[in-house]
């Protein structure tokens, strides 16, 4: 089974930070780190998961409306002083570098599902291709239309669609966006594992955030293997991995 950071460590830390992402790369075993990008204002990567600032950081209104340099003044609240900053992708990919380079991956899911950012699909695969980590990503998103431009820009692409269904999901890659992977919602495992034995199945879980405690619950890892998922999007995976 593979254990995913969603959003980094986002149960302990605030997701989608450097913080995060840092105690995820600390996980010898992890397989790697799930993240968000969205464009500010002037066109600029950055990892954030709402289409809003409010819920978590100390600003209001979309992520399009501020530029990078608007957006670094936003607060993310930590619970001491240090407070952290909305990161940009390429200071993510600065801190897992090494960890890359060890075989360390990286699910990139491009949130242009309900706003859509033209042009996002280019800068990522050609930022990734510069930096030559390309064979170190899955690119994810709910929306068919843009993995199907993804698929275009980089043939050997490793793409992963997302739906709260497996058999929307599966629906989706056949009908050709160019998915290759199957990213359902974990309890959305309407198909028997017969259907999807030839898939690489990752599961996505919404569960507890940061500043929420942790619940002390855990998911029966062997009885989601038998439903046919080998990975699972985990905001606690210090705990399954330790």
């Amino acid at each position: 089974m593979e254990i995913w950071a969603h959003r980094g460590c986002s149960q302990r830390y605030p997701e989608n930070t450097i913080l995060s992402f840092t105690k995820a790369a600390d996980l010898k075993d992890l397989t790697g780190i799930e993240l968000d990008i969205q464009l500010s204002k002037d066109r600029q990567i950055v990892v954030i998961h709402d289409e809003r600032v409010d819920r978590t950081t100390d600003g209001i209104g979309e992520v399009g409306q501020y530029t990078l340099s608007e957006l670094k003044k936003l607060n993310i609240n930590t619970g001491n002083k240090k407070k952290e900053k909305i990161p940009t992708i390429e200071e993510v990919i600065d801190l897992l570098e090494e960890r890359i380079k060890e075989g360390f991956l990286l699910n990139i899911e491009l949130k242009n599902s309900n706003l859509p950012y033209e042009g996002m699909e280019e800068k990522i695969v050609d930022l990734l291709h510069k930096r030559g980590i390309q064979k170190s990503v899955v690119y994810s998103s709910f929306s068919a239309v843009s993995l199907e431009k993804i698929r275009k820009l980089d043939s050997t692409a490793e793409i992963g669609i997302l739906d709260r269904k497996v058999s929307d999901c599966l629906y989706k890659l056949k009908g050709g966006c160019g998915a290759s992977v199957l990213h359902p919602y974990w309890q959305g495992m309407d198909l028997p594992v017969e259907r999807i034995q030839e898939y690489t199945v990752r599961a996505w879980l919404s569960g507890h955030l940061y500043p929420e405690k942790p619940t002390g619950t855990r998911l029966n890892l062997k009885f989601l293997e038998k439903q046919g998922i080998t990975g699972v999007f985990l905001n606690e995976p210090e705990v399954y991995i330790e």
